[in-house]
């Protein structure tokens, strides 16, 4: 079957799109040099804005092929709840009330560890986070990961090693981490009714040996810095205001409730628009909240929905012309240049599959998931959090990419031999 042309012009956007998540310092450099439009110039360098602006871009170029009525409908037919989820999701638990349950449960595990008290908390943080997103959903555990680590770590000046490998581990973990149950990887989410893999199948099947790779790859990352990790001391809770038992038992409610909700957004969003009234009637007891920071992230997300549409007429092919082996090793790949969700949703359509290649996909969908900014749904929420702690207040691709090799290896042979 031959592609449209609005399918091939869709292709060629979302790998115009591709090319400028690696070029992003270009325009950076162009801001500082051209400074009469260097607005524009920081706009188009911030990464969340990538996807966004070129999903625009093709609405236009769907308007001027096809007419206004079927750009309009295909946007109709796009499922916008996983940006609007991740939005809400950011807000609530980037609060401090949530942040400070969740410091104060990671340096809880970190004393009971014979460890110095920065290397315990590391290891906690990299290791018992990314498994809880398997109840609390990935979005949530990569927000709390992200803030904690920013708090603790990313904000003393640790090295630029640490800090690319401690992004690499928490993007594979994160997306590993979550596969314990059917609800809280997106990845995951997008064939577990359609295959019937309940919480028990996903544990038994994919959660123990994920599990193990996380642990494996915190260990390796705070044993391999474990010299500069140990070196940095615990904080000064003195002059912290505690947050009543009260407020924080409120925003876990509020946190909870867009959890059980996430596939409604009537209910979560309008949960979020609850708790933005009561975060303003206390804020005494809140920090910022990073209204910002999930709103770019709900852009880039929104704008890989729009752009990913229009690319099942290569995908699918290729997902149905592998075997099993090559189908895990290819689904690894593919995500770090799609996103995982929409690569096992499109998997998800193909009919009268094996449990072999359904095993692959997944397993492969969510190894590959810390190997670029757009392959996991999460990944660009911690991306915002911890881009200002790097040089420029840029993450380079290529950085991450490397970071992300090792822990991804890790992740492919606990879902190969075990």
């Amino acid at each position: 079957m031959n592609p449209l042309p609005i399918e091939i012009a869709g292709a060629i956007l979302f790998a115009i799109a591709l090319l400028h998540t690696f070029s992003t310092r270009i325009f950076e450099h162009l801001a500082h040099t051209r400074p009469a439009h260097a607005g524009i110039w920081h706009l188009l360098g911030e990464v969340e804005v990538v996807f966004g602006f070129w999903a625009m871009i093709l609405i236009i170029v769907m308007m001027i092929m096809n007419g206004k009525e079927a750009a309009t409908t295909y946007l109709d037919q796009q499922s916008f709840t996983e940006p609007l989820f991740v939005f809400a999701i950011m807000v609530i638990a980037g609060s401090r009330p949530i942040l400070q349950i969740a410091m104060l449960s990671v340096e809880s595990i970190a004393r009971l560890m014979p460890w110095p008290d920065g290397k315990a908390f590391y290891f906690v943080t990299l290791s018992f986070v990314p498994l809880l997103g398997s109840f609390i959903t990935e979005p949530a555990a990569m927000t709390l990961a992200g803030l904690i680590l920013l708090h603790r770590y990313y904000s003393r000046n640790i090295s630029t090693p640490v800090k690319y490998a401690t992004l690499g581990v928490l993007f594979v973990n994160i997306s590993i981490g979550g596969t314990m149950t059917s609800f809280a990887a997106p990845p995951v989410l997008m064939v577990a009714a359609k295959w019937e893999w309940d919480t028990t199948f996903m544990l038994m099947t994919f959660g123990w040996k994920a599990a193990i790779a996380v642990i494996i790859n915190a260990f390796a990352v705070t044993l391999l810095f474990q010299r500069e990790l140990s070196d940095i001391k615990g904080e000064d809770h003195a002059n912290r205001e505690n947050v009543p038992g009260l407020v924080t038992a409120i925003h876990l409610g509020f946190l909870i409730g867009v959890v059980v909700f996430a596939h409604y957004p009537p209910v979560f969003m309008g949960l979020l628009l609850f708790f933005l009234g009561f975060a303003h009637a206390y804020e005494r007891y809140q920090d910022r909240l990073i209204l910002r920071e999930g709103l770019m992230v709900a852009f880039f997300l929104a704008g890989l929905v729009v752009l990913g549409g229009q690319q099942k007429w290569w995908l699918q092919p290729a997902l149905s012309g592998m075997d099993s082996t090559a189908l895990f090793f290819g689904a690894t790949l593919l995500t770090a240049v799609t996103d995982n969700a929409a690569l096992t949703y499109l998997g998800s359509l193909l009919e009268n599959t094996s449990g072999e290649f359904r095993y692959s996909l997944v397993a492969g969908a969510v190894t590959g998931g810390g190997l670029t900014v757009i392959a996991n749904a999460p990944n660009p929420a911690g991306f915002s959090i911890l881009k200002g702690s790097f040089q420029d207040q840029a993450i380079q691709p290529l950085g991450l990419l490397a970071a992300a090799l090792p822990p991804t290896v890790v992740a492919i042979l606990a879902f190969q031999l075990l």
